[in-house]
């Protein structure tokens, strides 16, 4: 086994795979504002649109409700927020339940007070608490507003896999 090295550094970076390095390769040539109608910019937006359908796919979702940011921090502030525009209307969240082993911008809250971040226990393997995710759930005062819960559906850090169909079938 000498000169065998296993990397386990997976904070935040990995190795990547030759076909992922393929992919990011083949997307830099399509340097162009993917916003533009001249044939640069239309060939850069047919590339997201693809990118889009494929990640879709990937999680069973619509394409239409992909959304890419830079990062973690920057998808928790544009969705942690208590208040939603929905149609011609607000709803209102009341309460924020995340997981105790989420990233640090789901911890935070986004725009929720710390006040009203609920944060849900892990497991000895990482994996949420679901019987106190329904309990917190079941307890929640809906007249003040609507729960919102946001939890990792892989660590980046420890690659735990949450449940989320088990999840998603407590939360509705």
């Amino acid at each position: 086994m000498a000169g065998i090295r296993a990397y386990l550094d997976y904070n935040a970076s990995a190795p990547l795979l030759a076909v992922a390095r393929e992919a990011m390769v083949a997307a830099l040539d399509v340097a162009a504002n993917p916003s533009s109608v001249h044939a640069e910019g239309r060939a850069a937006r047919r590339l997201i649109e693809t990118v889009r359908r494929d990640v879709a796919a990937l999680v069973n979702a619509k394409a239409e409700h992909v959304v890419f940011t830079s990062g973690a921090t920057e998808a928790a502030s544009t969705l942690l927020s208590p208040d939603w525009q929905m149609g011609r209307g607000t709803v209102r969240m009341s309460r924020l339940y995340v997981s105790e082993a989420d990233h640090p911008c789901l911890l935070n809250g986004g725009r929720f007070p710390a006040a009203q971040v609920t944060r849900i226990g892990v497991d000895a393997n990482g994996i949420a608490d679901l019987g106190a995710l329904e309990s917190a759930l079941g307890g929640h005062d809906k007249s003040e507003g609507l729960p919102l819960v946001a939890i990792h559906a892989a660590n980046n850090e420890t690659g735990v896999i949450q449940p989320i169909d088990r999840i998603a079938a407590i939360v509705k």
